[in-house]
């Protein structure tokens, strides 16, 4: 059942939103943490992530087959039934992810290290090739899987879903965010045949 949406934020609100952080929606042990570069000044008003109107995270997830059903930035939480959750690498709210120095950046990939570490997500999938590249020191990284692994975790490298980005479209986000979900399906698929021959044995 769809929750109905919460009033919008004033522009003053949005503006006054400038440094403010969100909460992570995250558990233990979930198939997938999305990791985005930073909230916008939208989404910190809001409290909700990906949430400004144009964001195209939201619909890609479903497009997927990542939730039953299109979820709203607002039903956020509901994310976790799907063993899926929500962080940044920067916890403070800007009107632009350019306003994010290299330092910053770095510094919320260990930051984020650590979170995974704590948290055991199956995979790490970062909502953003620059930033990815910056804070891990990968300026030849592609999108899609990375040979590298994050405190034990995968780590998936996704387009950034903002609107202001014009290289990629709904049909590519659909794609990107498809090919990791069928990545972790077969994943899901090759533990539970391996917890069943430990068991047998």
């Amino acid at each position: 059942m769809n929750r109905p949406p919460p009033s919008r934020p004033t522009p003053a609100e949005v503006q006054a939103a400038k440094g403010r952080t969100i909460r992570d929606v995250i558990r233990e042990d979930l198939d997938v943490l999305f990791c985005g570069i930073n909230p916008g000044l939208y989404t910190a008003a809001t409290g909700h992530h990906f949430a400004r109107p144009g964001n195209r995270f939201w619909p890609a997830l479903h497009d997927a087959g990542f939730t039953t059903r299109r979820l709203y930035p607002w039903e956020q939480d509901e994310l976790l039934a799907s063993g899926c959750g929500a962080t940044n690498l920067v916890a403070r709210a800007t009107a632009t992810a350019a306003e994010l120095d290299d330092d910053e950046l770095r510094a919320g990939g260990r930051r984020l290290e650590r979170k995974v570490r704590r948290y055991r997500p199956r995979v790490v999938a970062i909502v953003g090739l620059g930033a990815y590249r910056v804070a891990f020191g990968r300026p030849r990284a592609t999108l899609g899987l990375q040979a590298e692994t994050v405190a034990g975790a995968t780590l998936w490298v996704l387009p950034n879903t903002s609107g202001l980005n014009a290289n990629h479209q709904a049909k590519d986000f659909a794609k990107a965010f498809g090919e990791l979900r069928k990545f972790v399906r077969a994943e899901g698929k090759g533990q539970r045949a391996k917890e069943r021959t430990k068991g047998k044995s």
